[in-house]
Order: structure tokens, then C-alpha cells, then sequence
């Protein structure tokens, strides 16, 4: 069932009461007979990775498609967050802050998003919380980072559906070493690979979206 979006998309601006601080957040309303909830978080902030990044913007708009309503924040020392960068230690418990908010208020099923930095951290408190029905790793950074490469072991223990979505020429997420991760976790998992696409999906944000709107409709309704 296609669920249909807040004819006045409403968008509220407030702080979670984070870890380190306070954490700023947007949340994007969805409809009155909303099936989940949904949270996208935002790339490194290091380089400049905020909640009004682009991919992170459409990846928020294909999920209020179907009337969810979607939560993004900022990183601990990102805009107006409190707090100093903690290399994506802390920062997983800044995901589970925003699991927790958007639970409590909503009391729905959620489907995790991150792109970049926040698929690499988020996916780790995302894939072993019970609430969480999808998850959506988008530019998934196989590569280093600022010499900084991320760990994914721990997906070979998430079984719920995972939607792996990048772009062909993105510079942090090699096709054969994406290929070898979404090959080695559990089924149900889905990978798209954006032809044209860098890291950024520069010229190609369209297709990125409808990615997620497809799988979203196939996979993450029925959860």
C-alpha cells in the first residue's frame, strides 16, 4: 500500500537531548495513517556532512513519499550540535538518541537511512535494534575515509532487508568491494549500483530516489 504524504509538508525544528549535548534535528511530518517511521543521518561532518546534505535531503523525500515521517540530525559538532567529533564512536550513540525520539513519539515500525559516514555508523545501531524493520546504507564507504576505513563485520548478523545503493564511480565505495560486502551478509539484501554516479550521485539524485522508492514499495512496506 502506497501511503499518501502530508498535503502541507511540515517540517519542525528542534534539539534532542543527546549524549554530549544537544543535538539539532528536522523532522519532516508524515500522514495520519503512517506504517513507519523513518531516520536518515547525514555524511563525515569533518567535510562539511550536515542534515541539509543533498543525498541526504532526497533520500528524506523518497520515505515521506509514502507519509512516514522522517528525522534527520546533526552529528555531535555538526551545525548546531553540541558536542566534539568522536570518529563514529559516539556517534552511534547519537543514532540510538534519535531511534529512541522517534519511537517514543511515534510508537511505529522504523527503517533506518544513512549515507556515507552515517550508513557506517548508523547501521551499527540500527541492524541490532529490534525497531528497526530496513535499513538503507547509501554510498556505503567500503573505502578509507581520511585514512579512516570502517569495519562492516558486523553485518554478517543483521537478517533484516538491506538496501545497499551507490553510485558505479563512487570514489569511496569500489564496485568489486561493494559487490564482496552485499554478497556476504544475510539475506534479504539488495544491491544498485547508480551507472554515472560518483559519491555524491552528482546529476544522478533522481535515480537515487526512485531506487528507494522501488525497494521501499517491494520490501520495507510489508515489514
Amino acid at each position: 500500500m502506497h501511503m499518501t504524504a502530508p498535503t502541507s509538508s511540515t517540517i519542525r525544528s528542534f534539539f534532542l537531548d543527546g549524549p554530549a549535548g544537544r543535538l539539532e534535528a528536522l523532522l519532516n511530518a508524515g500522514a495520519a495513517d503512517a506504517t513507519h517511521a523513518a531516520l536518515v543521518c547525514h555524511p563525515h561532518p569533518s567535510f562539511g556532512g550536515t542534515l541539509h546534505n543533498k543525498v541526504v535531503f532526497h533520500t528524506m523525500k523518497a520515505l515521506n513519499t509514502f507519509g512516514f515521517p522522517v528525522l534527520r540530525f546533526n552529528f555531535r559538532s555538526a551545525g548546531l550540535s553540541q558536542g566534539e567529533h568522536d570518529h563514529g564512536r559516539g556517534e552511534v550513540d547519537d543514532v540510538r538518541t534519535a531511534l529512541d525520539w522517534l519511537d517514543k513519539e511515534f510508537r511505529l515500525p522504523m527503517i533506518f537511512a544513512g549515507f556515507s559516514f552515517g550508513a557506517a555508523v548508523g547501521l551499527q545501531a540500527a541492524c541490532p535494534d529490534t525497531r528497526v524493520k530496513a535499513i538503507i546504507a547509501v554510498g556505503t564507504p567500503v573505502a578509507a575515509i581520511d585514512n579512516r576505513s570502517y569495519d562492516f563485520e558486523f553485518l554478517q548478523s543483521c537478517t533484516k532487508p538491506k538496501l545497499f545503493v551507490s553510485g558505479a564511480r563512487d570514489q569511496f565505495g569500489p564496485r568489486a568491494e561493494l559487490q564482496r560486502l552485499a554478497t556476504s551478509v544475510p539475506e534479504p539484501r539488495k544491491l544498485v549500483l547508480i551507472e554515472g554516479a560518483d559519491h555524491f550521485f552528482e546529476g544522478r539524485l533522481r535515480e537515487l530516489r526512485e531506487t528507494i522508492e522501488s525497494w521501499i514499495r517491494e520490501v520495507a512496506l510489508h515489514r
